[in-house]
C-alpha cells in the first residue's frame, strides 16, 4: 500500500471505549502565523479527571513561560519532564506534576499553560522543503496551517497512563486569531472567512486545523476545504461520499452524526502522499494528481476509492470506538480496511474487490512465515511490519470469519465491537465479542485455532477465501 500517491496513516479517538466521564474543557487564546510559523498560546485544561498516573503531552516544539494550577488553588508549579513516554509517537514531550510527599504525581482540576513555538515554513519544492511530510507535523506550507490533534500535540493531551486511555477529545471554547489568513478551521465547527473568530464545541473534539489563505465549498452534508475541483466534480464528490456513508449506516445502524470535511493540501515534502482521519475532518494530503481529483481519474480511481471508503470506516474504527491495548492499532486499521473491502465489493465493483483481495494475498506470501497471529501479540513490537499486519494481514483473517459465519453474522460482530463498553480493546475483547455474536462454542473454538492462534493462519484465511 505504500507508494508515490498514497500512504495511509490514521489517528483515532473516541466516546465508546470506557464508560464516559465528563470530557475535559480546553478554553483560552491561540495566536498563529502561517508567514511567520508561529504559535502564541495561552490555554486552560479544565475538569481535568482525578488521575494518579498520568502524563500531559504537548509539541517539542512548544515552548511553556509557565504551568499554573487555577484550581483548587492558583499557583505556579514546576513541570517534571518523563523520558518513559513509550506509547507517544515521538512529537511531544511528556510532563508531569510531582506532589509534595515527591512519591505520587499532584495534578490539578484546572491547568493554565502559557507557551509559543516557532516552526518551519516550506514556501517552495525546489529550495526551500523537507525531506519528509507525515500525520503528526505541525505543518506550515506556502498559503495555510495543517496539523492534527493528538500525535501533534499542539494543545495540551491528557494520557492515563493505567488505563491507557489518551483524553485528546476535549470540549473548547477558543480564540482563534490569524491576522494572515483568510479562512479558519477547527475541527467540529464549520470553516469560517476571517482573521479571528471564537470556536466552541460541547461535544468532545480532536483539535485538528486546517487555516490559511484559501476557499471551500458545502453541497449537502459535505464540507470540502481547498479543493481541487470544479463545481460539478464537487457534487459528484458529495454524491458519492453520501452512498458510502449509506452503505455504512446500513450496515451497521450507526449514523454518521456530523457532517463530514475534507481538507485538500499539500505537504512540505517533495514526494509524500497520504490521507487521514481526526474525524470529521479527513485530509487528502499531495501534489497534483494525488488530491481530490484522483477520484475522477479512470486510471487510479478503482484504488483511490477503496481509499476513501477506508478512510470513513474510522468514523467507526477509531472514532465511535477507540482501541488500545497491544492490538488497538491492528483493530483500528484491520477493520476499517475490511470495511473498505466490502464497500468496494457492493458498490464499487467486485472486480475491484478481487484485485485488492490478490495483491493482499500475494503481498503477504514473503511474510506467512513469520506472522506472529494475534493471539500470540504481546505489543505492536510483534507486528513486525505494521503496513503488512494491519492492512493486509489483518484484513484477510477478518475476511476469513465472514467466510466462516456469514454475512449477516459478521456485521453482528462488529456492530457488537462497537458498542460494548470495555477498558481494553486486548485480544480477550476480540474473542469475547466473536463468541458472543455466534453462540456456537464449537465455531468459535474453530475459528479461534485456524486464524487467531495458528502459524498457518495465512493459509488457512486463504484456503477458506478461495473455496467456491
Amino acid at each position: 500500500m505504500k507508494n508515490v500517491y498514497l500512504l495511509l496513516f490514521v489517528c483515532f479517538t473516541v466516546f465508546h471505549t470506557v464508560a464516559q466521564e465528563k470530557a475535559p474543557l480546553i478554553t483560552g487564546k491561540v495566536n498563529i502565523s502561517i508567514k511567520e510559523g508561529t504559535f502564541d498560546c495561552d490555554l486552560t485544561l479544565s475538569d481535568i479527571p482525578a488521575i494518579k498516573n498520568y502524563y500531559i503531552r504537548l509539541n517539542s516544539g512548544m515552548n511553556p513561560l509557565h504551568f499554573r494550577s487555577k484550581e483548587p488553588n492558583d499557583f505556579l508549579i514546576y513541570a517534571n519532564k518523563s523520558f518513559q513516554d513509550s506509547t507517544s509517537t515521538g512529537e511531544s514531550l511528556a510532563y508531569y506534576f510531582r506532589s509534595n510527599t515527591k512519591t505520587s504525581k499532584f495534578i490539578p482540576k484546572s491547568l493554565q499553560i502559557r507557551y509559543v513555538g516557532k516552526f518551519p515554513v516550506a514556501t517552495d519544492t525546489i529550495a526551500n522543503y523537507s525531506r519528509v511530510d507525515w500525520k503528526g507535523n505541525i505543518a506550515f506550507n506556502q498559503n495555510s496551517l495543517r496539523v492534527d490533534g493528538n500525535q501533534s500535540a499542539w494543545y495540551p493531551v491528557l494520557y492515563d497512563i493505567d488505563k491507557d486511555f489518551t483524553y485528546e477529545k476535549v470540549r473548547y471554547d477558543i480564540e482563534l486569531v490569524c491576522n494572515d489568513c483568510t479562512t479558519l478551521y477547527i475541527n467540529g465547527n464549520i470553516p469560517v472567512q476571517g482573521k479571528s473568530h471564537r470556536f466552541k464545541s460541547d461535544v468532545p473534539q480532536e483539535l485538528a486545523l486546517f487555516i490559511g489563505d484559501y476557499k471551500y465549498s458545502k453541497f449537502d452534508k459535505t464540507y470540502v476545504l481547498n479543493p481541487d475541483i470544479d463545481d460539478s466534480k464537487l457534487k459528484e464528490f458529495g454524491d458519492l461520499i453520501e452512498s458510502f456513508k449509506s452503505y455504512y449506516t446500513s450496515k451497521l445502524n450507526i449514523p454518521f452524526d456530523q457532517a463530514t470535511v475534507f481538507i485538500n493540501t499539500t505537504p512540505t515534502s517533495k514526494n509524500n502522499a497520504w490521507m487521514f482521519v481526526t474525524y470529521p475532518s479527513i485530509y487528502t494530503i499531495g501534489w497534483g494528481d494525488n488530491g481530490l481529483k484522483s477520484l475522477f481519474n479512470p486510471k487510479i480511481q478503482d484504488w483511490y476509492r477503496p481509499f476513501m471508503a477506508h478512510e470513513l470506516g474510522h468514523y467507526y474504527f477509531g472514532t465511535y470506538k477507540v482501541f488500545n491495548s497491544e492490538l488497538g492499532d491492528m483493530m483500528s486499521e484491520g477493520f476499517a480496511e475490511y470495511l473498505s473491502l466490502q464497500l468496494t465489493k457492493e458498490l464499487l465493483g467486485k472486480d475491484s474487490y478481487q484485485k485488492n483481495i490478490t495483491k493482499k494475498i500475494n503481498d503477504l506470501q514473503q511474510f506467512k512465515e513469520e506472522v506472529i497471529p494475534f493471539g500470540a501479540v504481546k505489543s505492536q513490537k510483534d507486528y513486525l511490519n505494521r503496513e503488512l499486519y494491519v492492512y493486509y494481514y489483518a484484513p484477510l483473517m477478518f475476511e476469513a470469519v465472514q467466510k466462516e459465519i456469514g454475512d449477516k453474522q459478521m456485521w453482528k460482530w462488529l456492530a457488537t465491537i462497537l458498542k460494548t463498553e470495555t477498558t481494553f480493546t486486548n485480544y480477550e475483547f476480540l474473542c469475547n465479542t466473536l463468541k458472543e455474536t455466534i453462540k456456537d462454542d464449537k465455531k468459535f473454538a474453530e475459528i479461534k485455532s485456524k486464524y487467531f492462534e495458528s502459524n498457518r493462519s495465512v493459509d488457512n484465511a486463504v484456503e477458506k477465501i478461495n473455496e467456491k
